[in-house]
């Protein structure tokens, strides 16, 4: 048996979908995901247009599966407890700011299938982990991480895709003060 029978040879959709894949997150990054489309996307990876809609359905289908986020969540284990809040509201900001892939990433997830299954799987892999560290109580710390994401996430929906004035013109520190003690709350405060 030869080498090349005994391994199996990738599949010409998977070949496809990585050329997509490769191509998106190329366009994705070079022009935002505004100005991106899927026609520039398709003759990047060399394939009709049509083949990204099969595989993808559309451009925010095709966002969430080429966008990989890694939040890069503090170890909140290595603070003093009292300090968890505020560290993670602080990283959060620090993370947001001029981060376009993030905000477009809040979008598709709020408009789209995908893109909303795509946000789903950060909070369960990133965001359940950290909150995990701190809780008093294993049980609740679905809910308090999903507590937590309401804080964070109204946060960025009202700062950096809808823009109100009175969210984006709160200085870092300011934020931090205001929501620090909420996120705080949630992840540490006994149970109501």
């Amino acid at each position: 048996m030869t080498e090349s029978s005994s391994s199996p040879q990738p599949r010409r959709s998977d070949t496809t979908r990585n050329a997509i894949l490769a191509a998106a997150r190329e366009r994705f990054a070079a022009d935002g995901y505004e100005r991106a489309t899927i026609r520039a996307i398709a003759k990047d990876a060399r394939i009709d247009p049509s083949m990204v809609m099969r595989y993808y359905g559309n451009k925010e289908g095709l966002f969430a599966a080429a966008v990989s986020v890694d939040l890069e969540l503090p170890d909140l284990t290595a603070l003093p407890r009292q300090d968890a809040g505020p560290a993670l509201v602080t990283h959060f900001l620090r993370m947001w700011e001029d981060n376009d892939v993030l905000t477009a990433l809040l979008r598709v997830g709020a408009t789209n299938e995908a893109g909303a299954e795509r946000m789903q799987g950060i909070f369960r892999d990133q965001v359940l982990p950290v909150t995990r560290a701190v809780c008093p109580d294993p049980e609740q710390v679905p809910t308090r991480a999903a507590l937590v994401a309401t804080q964070l996430l109204g946060l960025a929906l009202t700062r950096y895709v809808l823009r109100l004035p009175a969210a984006v013109a709160l200085h870092p520190r300011e934020v931090v003060a205001w929501l620090g003690p909420a996120v705080q709350r949630y992840l540490t405060a006994p149970s109501p």
